[in-house]
């Protein structure tokens, strides 16, 4: 590379990550507010740490509780609790030790035995402890409905005739204006504000604070008020326009406690610490209202601007260092691309490692059980899986658009060459309809090649009247011709092909393969063979094609799709000589086929021996140039069983070659064949995995549904990578279609919507390829009758039943969440996202069964005279 193009690209990189780091710093921007004071009112106290959970019955010991005690005592002189159940009620106690005064919770639920143990425990400690200065009994009671109005009278009356501090209730604002009678059954009215809760947007929180107090006052003006509960949450979902993060959390309790003392009020809080087993009862975000962290670290600065993510600039660091690794890589034998492509790739390995580092952050920021441990190594490996395919998707965008000029571009010989070795065609066929067979048969007739046979192999049809007219046709054609019909034949297509083997002309140095239903031109053999002359080439390949893309509206979309292989990722690949072989079209020298065989194991045995063509150091050729074509899967469950059996095959090579592929030891391999055949094959993988994705999601979407205060909307980070990688996807699609294969937007967004139809299809592939050794090999019937539209849906049965699920859980939670926020909208904006491709193998299969025009008598295809 030259000093020139070095500076470039230099000066590029450090332009992007300047780019990267500047979108760092702007996200991060200081924020101004008031310093936290020396003294606040109080805070509410809940003394336990991770893994302690007083719902399974384990509490902190007294030495923690007076760790906690004492690290509050630099901020406040006074305290409020919830229970006096067992070691809670040892708080008072302990906080005489520190010089605290303690506000003592008295918890109520609808365990009525329960509340008896409290009440009585609690008024023993108030009149043991000198400094509980006020009682409260029961913490928003009311609201959970777990006692009535009358019970809580009850209840207070009780409580206050046994002690003489103050005694009241906390409960939340608005149940206050509902049981204005509770008034006189207390000595202060202890009301919750909690504008998080409300909807509130953080920038509206004091003043609605502080409307609410003033309502209270003028609702209940003889009475006291303390506002028992003031806070906000540091993570957990967006509740309308309240976000739940850290910057968040300390702009306005900075803000409010502040105000708040300017203006008298007593108030406490919420709270000291968080509490991670908060979460199963009010959600994620309950687990997050301290001021410090469950370690008894601060969450903020109490002075100072206020920054979103206080470590950016480590995190920053971070994500450019992945970011030049990834580019590194990206960047290998990229002599031929253009600067546009290596400013591309930059750019997407930079995005591809702020994602991976702001996910990685944000997890960080979660307490974790080993369940959601388990879930964090998960998600990680999957990030990181969907950001390794993006990776490799962005790649082959990038060598495609902006290339020079192809590496090892193989033209049609089209002058006079010398080099005519006897070249052996191959017909396999399996119940197949003979018209169709002969119209083969007759392309091969009129091939202009001075030195070839055919052979046709008909395995294992059944019925006479089916192979034998296409015997007596090759009888017809002449001595060039011969015809081979055997049953029992094992082996799949393989077995027929080794079969076929044995009966080759010894004069043959090149064996060809085509499909029943091709239709080549006179001119292949002409001006693809020469091609060996090169004694390093064992395979030269040409596209499959098609020539009924004009008879539905289904064939159109598939041809669209097919094209996207055979016109991008197979040039892509062949400039690092990887190219997948494929069973028609393709030819493969003799010597070499002798040697290794088709692999009767595989149900793709064509590009499992293009790999082992490879890995002996030989190479192959691949022209653009379409020298046959033949016919469509007529209905949409054939063209989903023949991709189920390209990626099932997939899944087979790769399992039998991993070492090979993952290694590089014991073969010729490059590095650049073992990156294409892993990377070519990881967007399937990556659609078999993402059937657990869409069986998490909507497993969860049911628990919103159904607990919709208890269970919030997944975290971002489950939802991003696979819907990054989707929208890129889809994108590739239509621009790659319209620049590399010169088609337009319709037919690109044809080729998106064939594409996306055979997701469900390849994922179920996947996963069974990855589980089983081998399946029963099925073909691909061509010249299918038309079926009915409960033909159509039953054969997209299982996509249009996941799509249903997918509708029914985005509309079940727009349904059931109150004032839903930007978090759950993103979460049923993912649902809708995710049901796409099931919609669009309903739409395909729809579109296969609608009629098609009378096919004319089978006779010579256009184009292939």
């Amino acid at each position: 590379m030259s000093a020139r193009k070095m500076g470039l690209n230099l000066v590029m990189v450090v332009a992007v990550a300047s780019l990267f780091t500047g979108l760092w710093a702007w996200f991060n921007q200081p924020q101004e507010a008031p310093d936290w004071p020396d003294q606040i009112a109080g805070y509410s106290f809940s003394p336990f740490r991770l893994q302690q959970d007083p719902q399974e019955g384990t509490y902190p010991s007294e030495d923690e509780i007076r760790a906690d005690l004492e690290l509050l005592t630099s901020q406040t002189d006074n305290i409020r609790t919830y229970s006096v159940d067992k070691v809670l009620g040892e708080i008072p106690r302990l906080a005489e030790e520190a010089g605290l005064r303690v506000t003592l919770g008295i918890w109520l639920s609808n365990d009525l035995e329960a509340n008896e143990a409290q009440i009585e425990r609690g008024i023993e400690i108030a009149k043991r402890e000198r400094n509980v200065i006020r009682v409260i009994v029961g913490n928003e009671a009311l609201f959970r409905e777990e006692i009535t109005v009358e019970q809580m009278i009850g209840y207070l009356d009780r409580v206050r005739a046994a002690l003489k501090v103050p005694v009241t209730t906390a409960e939340q604002w608005h149940i206050w204006e509902k049981y204005p009678e509770l008034a006189k059954h207390v000595d202060l009215i202890a009301a919750h504000v909690l504008p998080y809760w409300e909807f509130v947007p953080r920038e509206h929180s004091v003043a609605f604070v502080l409307d609410r107090a003033r309502e209270l006052k003028k609702a209940f003006p003889k009475k006291p008020l303390l506002l028992a509960e003031v806070g906000w949450p540091s993570n957990g979902r967006t509740r309308g326009g309240a976000v739940a993060d850290q910057a968040e959390q300390a702009l306005y309790l900075r803000e409010l406690v502040n105000t708040l003392n300017a203006n008298g009020y007593n108030y406490f809080v919420i709270e000291a610490f968080d509490q991670p087993w908060k979460a199963g009862e009010e959600g994620a975000v309950g687990a997050y209202w301290g001021v410090f962290n469950a370690e008894r670290q601060p969450k903020f600065p109490l002075s100072g601007p206020v920054v979103e993510i206080p470590q950016w600039h480590l995190l920053a660091s971070a994500s450019g260092v992945l970011a030049l690794l990834a580019l590194a890589l990206l960047l290998i034998d990229s002599s031929a691309l253009r600067q546009r492509g290596r400013t591309f790739l930059t750019l997407v390995a930079f995005l591809v490692a702020t994602m991976l580092v702001w996910i990685a952050y944000d997890f960080s920021q979660q307490y974790s059980t080993w369940f959601g441990i388990t879930v964090g190594v998960l998600l990680a490996l999957g990030a990181l899986g969907v950001m390794i395919v993006l990776l490799t998707e962005a790649h082959e965008l990038a060598e495609t658009v902006w290339k020079r000029q192809r590496v090892r571009p193989f033209l049609p010989v089209t002058q006079d060459s010398s080099y005519r070795p006897m070249v052996s065609v191959h017909v396999p066929c399996y119940n197949e309809p003979p018209e169709m067979v002969k119209q083969t048969l007759n392309a091969l007739a009129r091939l202009d090649y001075p030195h070839f046979e055919v052979l046709v192999i008909d395995n294992n049809t059944r019925d006479p009247s089916i192979w034998e007219p296409v015997q007596a046709h090759c009888e017809a054609l002449g001595t060039r011709f011969r015809f081979f019909h055997v049953a029992p034949l094992a082996g799949f297509k393989g077995g027929a092909l080794n079969y076929a083997m044995q009966h080759t002309s010894p004069e043959a140095e090149v064996i060809a393969v085509i499909d029943s239903d091709y239709c080549v031109s006179p001119n292949w053999l002409k001006q693809m063979v020469p091609h060996f002359a090169d004694p390093q080439i064992a395979v030269v390949q040409s596209p499959q094609d098609y020539r009924d893309e004009h008879e539905s509206l289904f064939k159109k979309l598939c041809y669209a799709e097919y094209k996207g292989f055979f016109h991008i990722g197979m040039v892509t690949r062949n400039d690092r000589d990887a190219i997948i072989q494929h069973g028609t079209m393709t030819m493969t020298r003799r010597s070499v086929l002798d040697e290794l065989k088709w692999a009767e194991w595989c149900i793709t045995e064509d590009a499992e021996l293009g790999l082992r063509v490879f890995q002996k150091g030989l190479s192959a050729a691949y022209s653009e140039h379409s020298f046959g074509k033949g016919l469509m899967p007529d209905t949409f469950i054939d063209f989903k069983k023949q991709r189920f059996r390209w990626a099932y095959g997939a899944m087979q090579i790769c399992k039998h070659h991993l070492a090979s592929l993952l290694l590089g030891r014991g073969n010729d391999l490059t590095r650049g064949q073992r990156y294409h055949f892993l990377a070519g094959w990881l967007p399937w993988v990556a659609d078999g995995l993402n059937v657990f994705f869409t069986f998490g999601a909507l497993l969860w979407s049911a628990a919103m549904i159904i607990v919709p205060n208890r269970v919030d909307p997944p975290l971002l980070i489950f939802a991003l990578p696979p819907l990054a990688l989707f929208v890129f996807k889809l994108g590739k699609i239509l621009f790659l279609y319209r620049r590399a294969v010169g088609v337009n937007m319709r037919d690109a967004m044809s080729a998106a919507v064939a594409g996306l139809a055979l997701s469900h299809t390849i994922a179920k592939a996947v996963l069974f390829g990855l589980v089983t050794r081998s399946i029963p090999f099925f073909r691909t019937p061509k010249l299918r009758s038309s079926h009915g539209v409960l033909v159509a849906l039953a054969e997209a049965r299982e996509e249009a039943f996941v799509m249903v699920l997918l509708w029914g859980a985005a509309l079940g939670i727009t349904l059931s969440q109150k004032q839903p926020g930007l978090d759950v909208m993103f979460w049923v904006g993912v649902l809708l996202v995710q049901s796409l491709p099931y919609l669009a193998a309903l739409v395909m299969a729809l579109l296969s069964s609608l009629p098609k025009p009378q096919p004319a008598p089978l006779g010579e295809p256009a184009g292939m005279q």
